[in-house]
């Protein structure tokens, strides 16, 4: 059953060093707050997973809380490199990083596997491709009933999810509407699972083909307006394209880096996100 908590106490509660933590969004909805919190934290050690991982984990492997990366494509949208994880691969800066590179197909059934509480995912995929040749965990099965040969990943079973999403009632059911990734699928695959929300609502008031959470499903509700900027929540606020802009030269000096996250992560509040989104415009 979910519980409505201060995005504070859930990272507390629910994130030990050591664990796999899924931070999940595609393009909308990133929980930039909720990686920030872990940062703040110094929770480390982590194996992160996400498809498309951009700035929160160019972030959180920056400030050296990483041990393995499993994605699949890694860049700043529109932009271009990741570079504090290409220092991080290629200079041991801060700390060395183990990653395991996937395709988007891999991951999304490896995540769908793990929420159906299966061992590994099967799928056609890989054909014609040279991953398998640095990454073990690729590997294939013969179908029993037709010799087709498959592509198998192992899944996705985070110990905890992060997602951030439009609203959730106060029974504890969430609402995602817009593109939607890996999100559901990562919240049912996790053993825990903590969810960002704009507004906590009475009644969530949607059309039938919505995307719902139940409250059996969440661990915590954190109501933090303005927590997935500088990506952006559909009725709520645009991207905010100058930020991905001007992360490129940040996060390619390692002390503009370190002074950066010091005065905006480090030294801030989960409140701090609503201040961020005044001014963009609603995508609807």
């Amino acid at each position: 059953m979910a519980e409505f908590l201060s995005l504070k106490d859930a990272v507390k509660k629910y994130l030990k060093s050591g664990d796999m933590a899924a931070f999940e969004g595609f393009t909308h909805l990133i929980p930039h707050a909720a990686a920030h919190e872990v940062i703040r934290q110094g929770i480390d050690e982590l194996t992160i997973v996400r498809m498309t991982p951009d700035l929160i984990y160019d972030q959180l492997i920056g400030m050296g809380l990483v041990k393995k990366m499993i994605f699949s494509y890694a860049g700043n949208p529109g932009v271009g490199l990741l570079r504090r994880v290409r220092d991080s691969i290629e200079n041991g800066w801060p700390r060395s990083i183990e990653i395991e590179e996937h395709s988007h197909a891999a991951l999304a059934n490896a995540y769908e596997a793990g929420a159906a509480g299966l061992p590994c995912a099967v799928f056609r995929g890989y054909l014609g491709t040279e991953l398998q040749r640095v990454n073990p965990n690729i590997r294939s099965v013969t179908c029993p009933f037709t010799g087709e040969e498959l592509a198998a990943v192992p899944s996705i079973r985070p110990d905890v999810a992060f997602i951030h999403a439009l609203k959730a009632d106060r029974k504890g059911n969430v609402l995602i509407e817009g593109i939607v990734g890996v999100q559901k699928e990562a919240v049912l695959a996790a053993t825990h699972s903590i969810v960002t929300v704009e507004e906590v609502v009475d009644e969530l008031d949607t059309h039938m083909n919505a995307c719902i959470l139940l409250h059996w499903t969440v661990s915590a509700i954190c109501e933090v307006p303005g927590g997935a900027h500088p990506s952006y929540a559909q009725g709520y606020y645009g991207r905010d394209n100058k930020t991905y802009i001007d992360w490129d030269p940040i996060a390619a000096d390692r002390e503009k880096f370190q002074a950066w996250m010091e005065e905006h992560v480090l030294k801030q509040g989960p409140d701090v996100f609503a201040g961020r989104i005044k001014g963009l415009e609603v995508t609807s």
